[in-house]
């Protein structure tokens, strides 16, 4: 269950959301293969023209574990932006503020747009990926310590008024992009930082960094900010605060940044593994102009722009669900602190699905999973809604028994089964069509509107909440329940809505999915 933004990232941030032009290539492309080979051949001697011993991983354990790091602060403050939505609904904010705050999220669903400029605008003599990694872990350190300072009164913690979602959602936004720039350069820098025979271990640290980040700054700063958890299972002596604020949290990671941006500047080297060769590492170098040009003839090919259409839509059916349940579920008194709680034993699961499901898109139609998936997930949403239609009746003076948080639990692992179904599927699919000369740039293109195809739906669909949902008054008529204290039990027509238009959508998908998939098969 994307239970929201804040309790799994796959929608939101889809771990690898998009990548730079050359970090990104077909694996399956013999010629690429051969190529590798070669280049190993070529670099696999030394100046005294003896042949060069391989350490294994051994030997580049420093670089591996600088890379996790970089991609552990990258999850950082993706975690803590998908941490405010659930603050907010705490605060009863109108989901158009949510809406507006939702554009926090679209940064790495855009970055291909300023890719190529990281990729081609450089400093020489401080390095071609420091030069954009230092000073934006810099800014972004900056705009924490900032915050720091001024996120309470943001929120408006200790007043009357409700938060400056405005405000709030410009901040994060930047922050967001700042992560996005990062990821940019710290892609782009793993392919020479780790040598190519271990350059493999790249997308572990991408994986498991962003993965550890985000988990600390969304699931272990709701958990040990919240004064229930704290109180119930840290504390011995009840307090009315919990242990960290969103303040001293963003402080502490403030510092961080600044201190480890500061060392990396100083302490780390582009390429010094290969200084003692007589050939340096070629990156691939392209122009911004060029880079471009290319994407747009790529866009113009009539298939591809008929399979961007499709994937802009193809999410449509189950956004609300996806974007709205967890809100609901706060709304209706489920603690966040424990919603965030419920991402934590799903962490094995997220990791195996990939690896069972893969098995059945390796063949000449990936996209067969994706499309058998697709009714499947629909039918979730239906039970998301009636998940939040349950959830009042079961609530109890102590909180929500045992039993509710397991069938949320098993909610989840079943909208997780569906949601990897479809996004594994569709990965498969970019790499089978993707043509190897230009393989780079073509997935980085896919993935970036597969995501945006997951974005703006969610967006669209919180902000059409509040207008679909009408709320019955308590006490005299004549009460016009402008206030939560004058409405009763607001009766939403959103549900009846998305699922008419999921079904609607489900048709249509299928069979241009199964177009595009024998079309696919015959490339």
């Amino acid at each position: 269950m994307e239970l929201s933004k804040s309790i799994t990232h796959k929608n939101g941030r889809q771990r690898k959301p998009a990548v730079s032009n050359s970090d990104m290539r077909p694996r399956e492309s013999k010629l690429e293969v051969e190529d590798d080979e070669e280049a190993l051949l070529q670099n696999s001697d030394r100046d005294d023209g003896q042949a060069k011993v391989s350490n294994g991983i051994n030997g580049e354990l420093s670089n591996v574990a600088l890379l996790l790091f970089l991609y552990v602060l990258q999850g950082i403050p993706l975690g803590l932006a998908g941490s405010i939505p659930l603050i907010m609904q705490s605060k009863n904010v109108s989901y158009k503020d949510q809406a507006y705050f939702s554009f926090v999220f679209w940064p790495f669903s855009l970055k291909l747009f300023w890719a190529p400029l990281v990729d081609s605008l450089y400093l020489k003599r401080f390095g071609r990926r420091k030069s954009w990694l230092v000073p934006t872990q810099y800014l972004l350190g900056l705009f924490m310590l900032y915050l720091s300072f001024a996120v309470d009164s943001m929120l408006q913690a200790d007043g009357q008024k409700g938060p400056d979602v405005i405000t709030l959602t410009a901040v994060f936004f930047m922050l967001a992009f700042l992560a996005a720039t990062q990821d940019i350069a710290v892609d782009g820098w793993a392919l020479t930082m780790l040598s190519r025979e271990n350059v493999g271990y790249a997308s572990t640290c991408n994986s498991v960094g962003q993965t550890a980040g985000y988990f600390l700054g969304n699931v272990l700063f709701l958990a040990l900010e919240s004064a229930d958890f704290c109180n119930k299972y840290l504390r011995f002596e009840p307090q009315e605060r919990g242990i960290v604020t969103l303040s001293d949290f963003l402080f502490f990671w403030g510092i961080v940044f600044m201190v480890s941006t500061t060392l990396v500047a100083v302490l780390k080297k582009e390429n010094v593994s290969h200084h003692h060769t007589k050939k340096k590492p070629k990156e691939e170098t392209q122009g911004v102009m060029e880079t471009y040009k290319l994407l747009l003839s790529i866009i113009k090919m009539p298939t591809v722009f008929t399979f961007c259409v499709l994937l802009l839509t193809a999410k449509m059916g189950f956004s609300a669900a996806d974007a709205v349940t967890g809100l609901k579920l706060v709304e209706a008194g489920v603690p966040k602190e424990q919603l965030a709680l419920l991402a934590v034993p799903m962490v094995p699961l997220q990791i195996l699905l990939p690896l069972v499901i893969s098995k059945y898109t390796a063949g000449p139609r990936p996209l067969d999973i994706f499309y058998k998936a697709f009714p499947f997930r629909l039918l979730i949403g239906l039970e998301y809604a009636l998940l939040v239609w349950w959830t009042p009746s079961v609530r109890q003076d102590q909180g929500f028994p045992l039993y509710y948080y397991a069938v949320v639990l098993l909610s989840y692992a079943a909208h997780q089964v569906a949601l990897y179904s479809m996004y594994v599927a569709c990965m498969a699919f970019h790499a089978k069509v993707s043509d190897p000369v230009i393989g780079g740039t073509y997935m980085t293109l896919l993935n970036t509107v597969t995501n945006l195809g997951g974005n703006w739906p969610s967006t669209l669909a919180l902000w059409l909440v509040d207008p679909l949902t009408f709320k019955e008054c308590q006490g005299a008529p004549g009460q016009t329940c402008g206030s939560a204290e004058e409405a009763g039990v607001g009766i939403s027509l959103f549900p009846g809505v998305r699922y008419l238009v999921a079904l609607n959508f489900l048709t249509r998908s299928y069979l241009v999915f199964s177009s595009v998939s024998e079309r696919a098969a015959r490339v």
